[in-house]
């Protein structure tokens, strides 16, 4: 069965604590004009029966990119099902049939418990349902708490479906112009933070040229502009700058081996994982360039420095923001004069020029994020055990991620730590780490 129901009746808005989340058609209208509304619920276990509904709704559902149907349907294709993991897509509907949020889980093996997920969890950058517009704008957390024990239930009444542990990462605390209802569970700070920047500088032109150079102006100093330039002309004396939109085949795919290389390489001089050596991960990010640049919301850039890629980006663009997704540079003499800072630049003003008005710069803490951006997102963790089996395990799980977050938010810690990984990475290489590492 790919497919189960389950209704939730709710009560009068005069006994609400005792039921679920109303329908948000339903405020404003006394208890005597309501209808005993319910919220239907539908479990999907074959993204395809959920896909026409999904990816209406997320055209104006409160979500990010990462809840999007063309990136979670890649994800569950190269990396989720050749790993096991399954699908348990949510759908909640109004009396009326109104979609009112989807909830794309999963279910995977973590430290060997079936565990319940966001599908997609380890490659999104932030975690979190798809709700409809001001469902939740006159509905207390404790409403959606009452809520999310009905879906667990109907979840585990399911044999099939029965878990020991929920691991909920990066979930940020808003979508859009509303709360995130998840973060009424038992949650701590994710050890990163993420950046934004509004793409608006103080006078904005409408001309997507000079629009960039007020923002230009409004976010760096006139010394630091001139510094900027300065090495831009000394990049480009090593070839002429190229910025360069892959839009075929051949060209994206050859885009995308080079980010591969040159982001491989910066792994192996920083001692940290490659992820690209992760099974499917690099298939993925392959099939989801040419997915998305042929629909519009992928786009795959290059700055080329004569014949060679100086830098190269994957970014993603959805609903007005441009998701500084996958990003690499070019090392060796030509990383002295900072290609990824001018590749950046280029990216920025061709985000205007595509009508954004957010750039994203997602999950991390480098400090050129913190240098371009005017917001800094905290991401949450809920990790709960579900059943005996995951009670040992749980607490572990986020006894750790605070000791990450220690490692990570603490300057010294993290500047010493950082040090000791890149000086084992060169001695395990044999040599000596380069001086001219680069961030954009």
């Amino acid at each position: 069965m790919n497919q189960g129901k389950a209704a939730l009746k709710l009560p009068g808005a005069t006994a609400r604590p005792a039921g679920l989340l109303p329908n948000s058609a339903q405020f404003g209208r006394s208890s005597a004009q309501r209808s005993d509304p319910a919220i239907a619920l539908s479990f999907h276990e074959d993204l395809a029966t959920a896909q026409a509904d999904w990816q209406r709704f997320e055209q104006s559902a409160d979500c990010t990119v990462f809840q999007s149907f063309g990136w979670l349907s890649a994800w569950q294709r190269h990396i989720g099902q050749p790993q096991g993991s399954r699908c348990l897509i949510v759908m909640g509907r109004s009396a009326g049939g109104e979609l009112l949020f989807i909830l794309p889980l999963a279910l995977a093996r973590r430290v060997g418990l079936r565990t319940l997920t966001w599908l997609g969890s380890d490659n999104n950058d932030y975690n979190a349902p798809l709700l409809a517009p001001g469902w939740l704008e006159r509905a207390s957390p404790q409403d959606f708490l009452v809520l999310w024990r009905g879906v667990l239930q109907s979840i585990q009444s399911e044999p099939r479906w029965r878990f020991d542990l929920i691991d909920f990462v990066r979930m940020p605390a808003q979508l859009g112009q509303q709360p995130n209802p998840f973060l009424g569970l038992s949650v701590q700070p994710h050890p990163d933070h993420a950046y934004l920047t509004s793409l608006r500088g103080p006078k904005p032109s409408g001309a997507p040229a000079a629009e960039w150079e007020s923002f230009y102006a409004s976010k760096r100093s006139s010394a630091t502009r001139r510094r900027e330039r300065t090495k831009r002309n000394r990049l480009s004396a090593l070839g002429p700058l190229t910025f360069v939109t892959s839009t075929s085949p051949a060209d994206m795919t050859r885009s995308m081996q080079d980010l591969f290389a040159q982001k491989t390489a910066s792994f192996a001089s920083m001692g940290a994982r490659n992820i690209f050596a992760r099974p499917g991960w690099s298939d993925f990010y392959q099939a989801l360039a040419a997915e998305g640049v042929a629909s519009g919301w992928a786009h795959v850039s290059r700055l080329d420095v004569g014949a060679t890629p100086g830098a190269i980006n994957l970014g993603l663009v959805f609903k007005g923001t441009y998701y500084h997704l996958l990003a690499s540079h070019a090392g060796g003499e030509m990383a002295r004069f900072s290609p990824g800072a001018a590749h950046l630049h280029d990216l920025m003003r061709y985000a205007i020029g595509r009508g954004c008005k957010v750039y994203d710069f997602t999950i991390g803490d480098e400090s050129y994020k913190r240098d371009w951006s005017d917001s800094q997102a905290v991401l949450f963790d809920h990790v709960s055990a579900a059943r005996v089996r995951g009670l040992p395990f749980a607490p572990l799980i986020r006894l750790q991620s605070r000791l990450k977050r220690f490692i990570k938010q603490t300057p010294a810690v993290w500047t010493a730590f950082t040090h000791c990984r890149s000086r084992l990475a060169s001695l395990r290489a044999g040599v000596t780490s380069s001086p001219h590492q680069e961030q954009p």
